[in-house]
């Protein structure tokens, strides 16, 4: 049997296992998927980072996550939170 036989032969992966092959390296890699929905405040938040840096939804969501943690290893997270809620974001 010819190598392109061989090609045609194989079935192609569907959407589902190409997302399941792309989650499962992800995690090899040390990566963990997060979800969640944002606030309205949120929303426009993330659009004008994501204009401004050109950075992904992991960056962004890895940054986020990386900010709020140097905020509240600092003893800043208060201060933070106040800043953001007295800005209504």
């Amino acid at each position: 049997m010819s190598e392109s036989e061989t090609k045609r032969k194989k079935k192609a992966l569907t959407n589902a296992e190409k997302q399941k092959r792309y989650r499962e390296k992800q995690k090899e890699r040390g990566k963990q998927e997060m979800r969640g929905y944002l606030t309205p405040q949120a929303k426009e938040c993330y659009q004008l980072i994501a204009e401004q840096t050109q950075w992904n939804d992991s960056i962004i969501l890895s940054n986020a996550v990386r900010l709020t943690y140097a905020a509240y290893k600092n003893g800043q997270i208060g201060l933070l939170n106040s800043w953001l809620n007295k800005n209504d974001l």
